[in-house]
Parts: C-alpha cells; structure tokens; sequence
C-alpha cells in the first residue's frame, strides 16, 4: 500500500471537498437566481480560477510558514501541498460547471447537484479507504456534510434571485 503524506492528503480532501461545495453553491445559487447561462457560467468560471489560485497559494502560504516555525528547511511539500490544492480545486469545479455547460438550463442545475453530491460520495469513500476508517461511513459523512452546505446555496439563490 501506498504511504500517503498527510499534508498532501489534506490539500487533496480540503481542495476537492471545497470546489465541489462552494462551486456547486454559487453555480446552482446563481443559476436559481436567474436564467441567464451565459452569466452562470462567467460565475462559474471565475469562481474556479479565483478560488483556486487562492486555495493553492494559501495552502502554501501556511504550509510554509508552519514549516518555517518548526524550523524545516524542506520547500518542497509546501510547493507540492500548494499545487495539490489548486488542481484538486480546479477539478473538482469543473463538474458543477461542465453540467452547465453541457446541458440546457432548465435541467443543467439538477444534472450539477446531482454530479457534485455524486463526487462527494466518491470523495468520501476514497478518503475512508486511504486513512482506513469504514468507507461507507466516511462517504456518508463527506456527502451530508457537503449536501447541507450545496443546499445552502441554492437556499440563497431562492431567496435572493434577480
């Protein structure tokens, strides 16, 4: 079995975990919101780029800088805990968004939860498998954990819907 590095398996859950929830949420919030595809997948976009250029640089940021309090002079899993969170975020929000993309707005929203709740569920058994918990557990846990947040989101887009 593979040794997996903590800080590379907690960049890995926190980025992928996080874009599927936070996308999913503004992807489908604003897509509630309004009918315009053309603005959900601008939002969609750049919440992607933004947010994981943001989570990948952040990530290294603190690794670093935890690495440099306990006085160790190895850069390197800091840099590769940074580039773990970024693409672990970059495609994880794809999939939110691709449904958009892909399918007709009247449907695109349930096709996006359903993917992101799906991936969730994924998410969770792998990481149950990896940290050798019961996998059906921790798949449970990771989707109702991010299924109350996505729900939030849509909640919002409900209420606040231009």
């Amino acid at each position: 079995m593979i040794k997996v590095q903590k800080e590379y398996l907690q960049s890995a859950m926190f980025g992928f975990n996080d874009a599927l929830v936070s996308t999913t949420g503004v992807i489908v919030g604003i897509s509630t919101g309004t009918g315009n595809k053309q603005v959900v997948i601008l939002a969609g976009v750049v919440t992607i780029l933004v947010e994981a250029l943001s989570m990948g640089s952040g990530q290294y940021l603190s690794s670093k800088s935890a690495h440099q309090l306990d006085r160790s002079d190895s850069f390197k899993v800091p840099l590769i805990s940074g580039l773990i969170m970024f693409g672990a975020y970059f495609l994880a929000g794809l999939v939110p968004l691709l449904s958009i993309i892909i399918f007709p707005m009247s449907y695109s929203r349930d096709i996006a939860i359903v993917a992101a709740l799906s991936c969730l569920l994924v998410l969770g058994y792998a990481k149950g498998r990896i940290v050798k918990v019961p996998p059906i557990r921790s798949a449970m846990e990771v989707l109702i954990i991010g299924g109350i947040a996505t729900a939030i989101g849509i909640i919002a887009g409900n209420i606040f819907s231009v």
